[in-house]
């Protein structure tokens, strides 16, 4: 567990430096210089003509800083939902395997738990941690000693509800993020409304372009964070969803394959 602990660590830190470097080169190769084209083209035809109504472009949309780190942290997140929601189809393989070869029509008595424990119990080490073996081995352990059937099913339940409850504490990072990103967006309005109050003087003598500029960072800012932020919501709610059935069909799993089975001897 604590292994499983630091490489998901590990992981986080190293999605976070591969994102900012990652976005980082796009915004000073690409973004940013064609941002300053088609503001410089703007901003002559604007003087030129009073009339003119600029074209909104998507290099002047996310060419601030606020953009920036909007995007990084979208980046950051999605690779950390990508990794948890990997894990998880992973343990949803497992409900298609037989862990125990219990055949229809036979018993299981609970001088029989270790015996069939055993298959469980072979599993690779990686996936002995899954929640399903665990489950397995938990209400057998349980029914060996206890011989209660109804033990055994809160014994499956507790797990499932204790991982349940692992899970949702893991994206505790995820859902900060998805906080942060309309936070940095809201930053950015003040940043240029802020910039646009002190340029008003230019715009009382006739020169708006300064004011526009800076209203634009506002707006543009505000509008890519709020984007941002519903687009992680949605695949945060998707993974949500895969680690909920999870829960729900391992349950279903060991009762239909081991405590429907369970019989204590009279």
């Amino acid at each position: 567990m604590r292994q499983g602990q630091l490489n998901d660590a590990i992981f986080q830190v190293a999605a976070l430096i591969t994102a900012i470097i990652f976005v980082h080169a796009i915004y000073v190769a690409l973004i940013r210089p064609s941002a300053e084209l088609v503001q410089e083209q703007q901003n002559f035809l604007q003087e030129s003509d009073e009339n003119f109504v600029p074209e909104r472009s998507i290099f002047i949309i996310l060419k601030d800083y606020e953009q920036e780190t909007c995007i990084i942290l979208f980046i950051w997140a999605f690779a950390i939902i990508g990794m948890k929601a990997r894990i998880t189809l992973r343990e949803r393989s497992l409900l298609d395997r037989r862990l125990l070869q219990v055949a229809d029509g036979l018993s299981v008595l609970p001088e029989d738990a270790r015996n069939f424990s055993r298959p469980v119990q072979a599993l690779p080490t990686r996936e002995q941690h899954y929640l399903l073996p665990r489950a397995l081995l938990a209400g057998l352990h349980r029914f060996q000693t206890t011989q209660n059937i109804q033990d055994v099913a809160t014994t499956i339940k507790d797990v499932c509800e204790s991982e349940a409850d692992r899970m949702e504490t893991e994206l505790a990072m995820v859902r900060y993020i998805a906080w942060a990103i309309p936070s940095i967006g809201f930053l950015g309005t003040v940043r240029g409304i802020g910039t646009a109050l002190g340029q008003a003087y230019q715009a009382v003598s006739g020169d708006i372009v300064g004011v526009t500029v800076s209203l634009g960072v506002a707006f543009n800012s505000t509008f890519v964070a709020l984007v941002v932020s519903i687009l992680l919501m949605f695949v945060l709610h998707q993974l949500q969803l895969i680690q909920d059935r999870l829960v729900l069909d391992t349950q279903k799993y060991c009762d239909e394959h081991m405590i429907r089975h369970m019989q204590i001897p009279k």
